[in-house]
């Protein structure tokens, strides 16, 4: 399976580590959301460009705040 995320902007913590709240689609359009707590890549690439992209952040879904119980939201 591929699917392709985005970054938001809310965090959460699952088992007590801080996460943050990803969404995205499977190739074949289902909609998914993802709990990353790290993101890493090979440190012999020039990196520079991997860092700045992995900056942006947009709004979640209304979606997914109805999905994320607010109890796990920071």
């Amino acid at each position: 399976m591929r699917i392709t995320v985005e970054s938001t902007t809310r965090t959460c913590f699952l088992n007590g580590v801080e996460c943050r709240l990803w969404e995205g689609a499977t190739e074949r359009g289902q909609r998914v959301h993802c709990f990353i707590a790290l993101v890493g890549a090979d440190k012999s690439c020039d990196l520079s460009e991997f860092e700045r992209d992995l900056k942006e952040r947009r709004p979640p879904s209304a979606e997914l705040a109805e999905t994320v119980p607010a109890r796990m939201i920071l």
